[in-house]
């Protein structure tokens, strides 16, 4: 099926971008302009010429007829009625790295999933339960929702899921989320305290003051915890956790 032809425009890419930009358009040494050609097996000269039907050298008559490719204020663009430029910038070492095609179709099916992930994951945050909320906000946003209204909870995981649509549908999923809460709660309220340089995580209740573990190089402490929690030994403490959460 023959590829329907189309404008199509060339960005430079990063922010700064001069007021022209004249790119490599011929092979040379010092600026190799090469393609890898699958069918072939062989790299292959580039070279754009406007008068040519190809932008493969070795398919280019002696009669070529150079011609500057230049972005201007940072874009370029290529009518459909100049196909071998086209082709030229799609196989040209600096393309995706150097300027990349701003496609608008894809831009905008990008914008329809990203619009639909947000409402998706509003609406999944308008529904939370209360508790399920209070993880939420408790692991991933460090919030400290023990002295936070119902409100403030409500406004805080929509708000949550708005700017991070795709990492709050993940952490609702999470099946150690629950844990992780439990576990950074403990150590908010005070049920366990950090010692010996936040090396050690200790008991804290009534007159038990008992060392529970060392924390393992380069281990945050609520991952320790929930490392512990998941353990045979750790089942009676995450009782006992739970219990005292309520």
């Amino acid at each position: 099926m023959k590829q329907e032809l189309k404008d199509k425009t060339y960005i430079l890419n990063g922010d700064a971008t001069p007021i022209a930009f004249m790119l490599a358009s011929k092979h040379t040494q010092s600026s190799p302009l090469l393609y890898w050609d699958e069918v072939k097996q062989v790299n292959r000269e580039l070279r754009y010429a406007r008068n040519q039907k190809s932008p493969f050298v070795d398919e280019q008559d002696d009669h070529f007829i150079l011609e500057h490719v230049t972005f201007i204020d940072g874009s370029l663009s290529v009518p459909k009625t100049n196909p071998v430029l086209q082709a030229f910038l799609t196989m040209h070492p600096g393309f995706g790295h150097t300027f990349f095609e701003l496609d608008f179709e894809k831009m905008a099916k990008d914008e329809v999933t990203a619009l639909n992930i947000e409402v998706d994951a509003l609406i999944a945050a308008k529904g939370l339960a209360m508790d399920a909320a209070e993880s939420v906000l408790r692991v991933m946003t460090n919030a400290n929702v023990d002295k936070m209204t119902s409100d403030e909870i409500k406004r805080d995981i929509l708000i949550y899921a708005k700017r991070n649509p795709e990492e709050f549908m993940e952490a609702i999923d999470d099946p150690q989320l629950k844990l992780y809460s439990t576990a950074s709660k403990a150590l908010s309220n005070g049920t366990f305290v950090l010692k010996n340089n936040n090396k050690d995580i200790y008991f804290n209740i009534g007159t038990n003051k008992k060392k529970l573990l060392t924390i393992p190089f380069g281990e945050e402490p609520v991952q320790a915890i929930v490392s512990f929690l998941i353990t045979d030994d750790g089942i009676e403490v995450l009782k006992m956790l739970e219990t005292k959460q309520k």
